[in-house]
């Protein structure tokens, strides 16, 4: 039920102020500069975060059920990072 209520929903599953303080906190860490962020261009930042999460999600899924299973285990992350040409990050 709670992932039928997850997959229904529009809303983003992160909270905007963590959210916010770890985008500030990385980008202090790659500019010495104090660098102002839009309140939309966090928003913007958060979706496109969050649908790459899911989307990551989904295909270890997948691999889990490719692999006869149910339970989602870090193999599964790995290969679909693979798969997708994301493990270089």
């Amino acid at each position: 039920m709670e992932i039928r209520k997850y997959q229904k929903s529009t809303d983003l599953l992160l909270r905007k102020a963590p959210f916010s303080r770890l985008v500030r906190e990385v980008c202090q860490i790659f500019s010495r500069d104090h660098m102002m962020w839009q309140g939309y261009a966090l928003l913007a930042l958060q979706e496109a975060a969050e649908a790459f999460l899911v989307r990551l999600f989904s295909d270890a899924n997948l691999c889990a059920i490719h692999a006869k299973r149910v339970t989602l285990f870090p193999r599964d992350l790995h290969l679909a990072r693979r798969i997708r040409g994301v493990d270089s990050m």
